[in-house]
């Protein structure tokens, strides 16, 4: 290399100019729509914008049920029609001025010095007081009571845990922390013993195709991304069994349409969906694609009812429209997966009470012991309160009865304060729970075991 060789300087803020000179700018109207609240959002377009607004909304369990997005050329803008989860609009304070810091020009900055409100995020492994365990395999009666009765006996307490299952594939992503000392696993020994004993839980009825994982996390990655991020990775669209037919007799949900064509004339492609509406839609919707590398340009959001339409003009990073006939099905057999993967049937059981170790491992094991599987779990604790939200079906798929609903009240409801709701025939979550839920969503839960 020539020493004498001049290079010209390269400013690393350069990156972010046109942010600073057109920082976001977030407005949220309470008076154009008489049953819903606008969120819009305007701001110098970059990678992955849309995502990141589409979680700050879904975090919030805001129902969106119209949004016009557009972020063609250098600019983002989107609008927004959401209600609370009441069906509401938006009117509490510290939710709305949320939603303009989170969105707002301080969002990036605030999320980087961890003084933003609390996220689901996945990783800080040995940050912070927890460790993040991600764990993928063959779903089976039973499966969650022994990881948990695994970690109760390595005396780690589970702060935290999200739980999805779908064709006959269990993911799950749970934080725990030493049970004496109250922070992070960090001894490799004893994390070495832990990922061999749940390794030895998931590869019981394994499947001979796909391999049971286990791993300590280490990025920081939104915890609802990262269980679509391993499904997806696992190949969990494949040979799909479909909703509803592993579950209660008699339950079947409309499968979605989803279709891929060619808009010519301007330079994309376009992916429509029409299924049942339900929360999150969107956001799973967006994920997928954001990972598959498609980027969103253009779309329209709108619900009717129980039914969703959303209609999206996409590209690859690379600038290609989906061309090939291999390309398009792939989007669609993903896209089918992501909507699939939060449909829960059966029953919701809402648990409210101090938290201690073992806790999980007990409730479950009830749970195993009255016939039931878990379809998907949230497990929250805010400060020496347990939260968690179990959704159960029976594991023969025959509809639960009113015994079994009784016996779970008996043996469960004398520990913890217990909610017992039938899940909606329609694929709607009654409540969506989650990883460090904020103060004013936490609120609501406890009041329905109160009142």
């Amino acid at each position: 290399m020539d020493r004498g060789a001049c290079w010209p300087y390269f400013d690393p803020e350069y990156e972010t100019l046109s942010q600073r000179i057109n920082p976001p700018r977030v407005s949220i109207d309470n008076t154009s729509c008489s049953d819903c609240t606008l969120v819009k959002v305007d701001s110098v377009n970059r990678p992955g914008i849309l995502l990141e607004v589409v979680q700050v909304l879904s975090d919030l369990d805001l129902a969106i049920s119209k949004a016009y997005i557009s972020s063609d050329g250098g600019w983002f803008m989107d609008v927004f029609h959401v209600t609370d989860q009441h069906g509401n609009k938006i009117s509490d304070r510290k939710t709305m001025e949320y939603i303009e810091m989170a969105l707002g020009p301080k969002g990036k900055t605030l999320s980087r010095n961890g003084n933003a409100w609390p996220t689901k995020a996945v990783g800080m492994h040995s940050v912070g007081n927890y460790t993040a365990i991600e764990l993928i395999g063959t779903d089976r009666p039973g499966l969650l009571s022994e990881i948990f009765a695994v970690l109760a006996n390595l005396h780690c307490n589970v702060l935290a845990a999200e739980v999805w299952t779908h064709n006959m594939r269990v993911a799950c992503v749970v934080y725990v922390n030493d049970d004496t000392t109250c922070s992070a696993v960090v001894d490799p020994d004893r994390l070495r013993v832990m990922e061999e004993q749940l390794k030895n839980v998931l590869s019981v009825w394994g499947d001979d195709r796909r391999e049971a994982r286990t791993n300590f996390s280490m990025g920081y990655t939104h915890v609802d991304r990262r269980l679509h991020q391993l499904m997806s990775a696992d190949k969990d669209y494949e040979d799909d069994v479909g909703v509803g037919e592993g579950g209660d007799k008699g339950v079947s949900y409309p499968k979605p349409i989803i279709t891929v064509d060619q808009c010519d004339d301007k330079g994309y492609s376009v992916v429509n969906v029409q299924c049942r509406d339900r929360t999150k839609l969107l956001f799973d919707i967006v994920c997928t694609l954001t990972d598959m590398q498609y980027v969103v340009f253009h779309a329209s959001i709108s619900s009717e009812g129980h039914n969703a339409r959303q209609e999206y003009y996409i590209r690859h990073a690379d600038g290609c429209t989906l061309d090939s006939k291999e390309e398009r099905e792939r989007v669609i057999k993903c896209l089918e997966a992501a909507i699939r993967r939060r449909i829960s049937d059966g029953i919701s059981l809402e648990l409210c009470g101090r938290d201690r170790v073992g806790l999980l491992s007990d409730v479950t094991r009830v749970l195993r012991e009255n016939g039931l599987s878990v379809t998907r779990a949230g497990v929250s604790t805010v400060g020496e309160q347990a939260l968690d939200v179990f959704y159960v079906r029976d594991a023969s798929g025959y509809p639960i009865d009113a015994k079994t609903i009784e016996a779970l009240r008996q043996e469960i409801g004398q520990k913890v304060m217990l909610n017992v709701r039938r899940v909606p025939g329609s694929g709607e979550s009654p409540r969506p729970n989650g990883w460090a839920k904020n103060s004013f969503s936490l609120g609501s839960f406890f009041e329905r075991f109160l009142n």
